[in-house]
């Protein structure tokens, strides 16, 4: 096994290499495409078709916005975590995957890098639905763990053998620390994802966003008291500056 770290649009790109074929972590940007395709044929000199797995952790656009392309363009299969039902459901759904959208781009601007389409399906289609624990189609090295809260879907992908761990958003890193991400939807879910990841003891864990770590006990500690203890989202967090807009009138 092989694992490449490629510097995404606006998040890490973790792409597995083995003989049979490869393996994607993630779901990435809409704007990974071109990254990764060309990161495939000319740095390990093999055909696009040789990708044949992409696992979305969660439906946020650099985590799903470039699957269903990638399908398309390679035919290789998608898994996702078995959830009924589309993160983005209804109305709600609808204003919620704009706002990712635009949450993404912000993240983009912030990062100097040049503005572009980020839109995808808010509408996952996968090939493979995952349970928690249930080896990952054709690459049974790797186990799907449920690892929920950020939001009600999301995975993290277990390589026993090194002892890696790809926890996607579980953390975040900002100014040295590691964080909860926002939004958190399922606090008391967080909190258990966040002790799940900890009784594995892995050896490095892989952020979307802050690369390869080996977090200490310290680290571990503070990310737990940082948890939230209620949900922190979108919608709060514009109720919350509307109710001090309004107070400090």
């Amino acid at each position: 096994m092989k694992l490449h770290h490629i510097n995404g649009y606006i998040q890490s790109i973790y792409l597995v290499e083995y003989r049979y074929g490869l393996l994607l972590l993630d779901g990435c940007c809409r704007a990974d495409i071109p990254i990764l395709l060309e990161f495939i044929a000319k740095e390990l000199n093999r055909p696009a078709n040789d990708l044949k797995l992409v696992v979305v952790t969660h439906m946020h656009p650099d985590h799903a916005g470039a699957a269903h392309r990638l399908r398309k363009l390679t035919g290789c299969a998608i898994a996702a975590a078995n959830v009924p039902g589309q993160w983005y459901q209804g109305i709600d759904g609808a204003l919620m995957h704009w706002t990712d959208l635009l949450l993404a781009g912000w993240v983009a601007k912030r990062m100097n890098k040049p503005r572009t389409n980020l839109w995808y399906d808010a509408k996952l289609k996968p090939d493979y639905l995952l349970d928690d624990q249930e080896p990952l189609p054709g690459f049974p090295e790797w186990q799907a763990l449920a690892t929920q809260g950020h939001t009600d879907r999301d995975l993290s992908l277990y390589h026993k053998d090194s002892g890696k761990i790809y926890v996607a958003d579980l953390m975040v890193k900002v100014k040295g620390r590691y964080i909860p991400p926002f939004p958190v939807f399922y606090p008391k879910r967080y909190r258990s994802s966040i002790e799940k990841v900890i009784n594995l003891s892995p050896t490095s864990v892989l952020l979307a966003h802050g690369g390869e770590i080996s977090p200490e006990a310290e680290d571990y500690q503070h990310l737990l008291e940082k948890a939230p203890t209620a949900p922190v989202t979108h919608w709060r967090s514009v109720k919350t500056k509307f109710k001090r807009a309004i107070s400090a009138t």
